[in-house]
């Protein structure tokens, strides 16, 4: 397995050993950051540029689904995976459906499943990132074009 430590996970699950295993599985590979709730989860969001938001789905207080819906809102780039049991598969649907999330696992997982779905998450943050900055690029050479096309009718 090759290092990577351009790729920011954060890992969100109110189950402190599943913490533990995620950063000692992982640690070596990506910049880990793990929240045992969803409010550590949002502060940790808001000082790190995170890539891959994986979270639990269920968790006392905010649910998974809750700091997915938050994090769609103010990290919209970044790449979402729910972790869910298997009877979980109703958030999951309505995660998809409200397009909270690019995948979900189902616990137990399976180390290196979650490594190949972080780094295919991580590809698809950086296509966001060029997408977005190609978007930037082209709604500032329409201002330039504007401002060309107004001093010309002057």
């Amino acid at each position: 397995m090759q290092e990577n430590p351009l790729i920011h996970v954060l890992y969100v699950d109110d189950e402190i050993n599943n913490l533990e295993s995620f950063k000692a599985n992982f640690r070596k590979l990506y910049m880990v950051y793990t929240a045992k709730s969803a409010e550590e989860a949002k502060t940790i969001l808001s000082q790190h540029d995170i890539s891959v938001l994986i979270t639990d789905q269920k968790m006392p207080g905010t649910s998974g689904t809750q700091l997915l819906e938050h994090a769609v809102k103010d990290y919209p780039l970044q790449t979402r995976i729910m972790l869910t049991a298997y009877s979980d598969k109703d958030s999951v649907f309505d995660a998809f459906h409200k397009g909270l999330i690019y995948r979900y696992v189902l616990k137990p997982w399976k180390t290196e499943e979650l490594r190949q779905l972080i780094e295919n998450a991580y590809e698809i943050y950086c296509l966001n990132r060029v997408k977005e900055n190609l978007y930037q690029e082209w709604l500032n050479t329409n201002r330039e074009l504007e401002m060309l096309k107004k001093k010309q009718d002057e």
